[in-house]
């Protein structure tokens, strides 16, 4: 399976890096291949690039919008984005972004921005390596990057 894995220039932390650490500890013998684009709004083209022209079967997009408003907006237009690009392609790409005034300082914020990325590698590997995990864990409030809330 070729996983692609799409990082920017603008995050403050290569979660790119954390992500496939992470999947090549579950599932080493898999093709990643990774592209680096300057901001979170070139996510949804290189995502889609990946599946299209480099036959990636799932794509994790990795981004770390700024604090300010305008950094939002881009965040939310980048979301929009890779949700077209899902429906076009018909292929997964999950959105692993960690805005930066999420974290109460910044070792916080590398803390999240590991922990989330990480997470959703997880999360890939058992929507597609091991089939049922998920379903096994609806319901339970789990979070990624944060702790988990649990079940009501």
């Amino acid at each position: 399976m070729k996983i692609g894995i799409c990082d920017t220039t603008f995050a403050r932390y290569d979660m790119a890096s954390a992500a496939i650490n992470e999947i090549k500890q579950h599932v080493g013998n898999n093709k990643i291949i990774r592209r680096t684009v300057p901001g979170v709004k070139d996510l949804p083209v290189a995502c889609k690039k990946l599946i299209e022209e480099e036959g990636c079967e799932v794509v994790m997009a990795l981004g770390m919008p700024g604090p300010e408003v305008m950094d939002k907006t881009c965040a939310h237009e980048a979301s929009t984005g890779l949700i077209q690009a899902q429906l076009i392609t018909n292929t997964h790409i999950l959105e692993v972004f960690v805005h930066e005034d999420e974290g109460v300082d910044e070792k916080d914020l590398k803390f999240l921005a590991d922990n989330r990325a990480r997470e959703h590698a997880q999360n890939l590997v058992k929507m597609f390596f091991k089939k049922g995990a998920l379903e096994k864990e609806a319901g339970m409030g789990m979070r990624e990057g944060h702790p988990d809330k649990g079940p009501l």
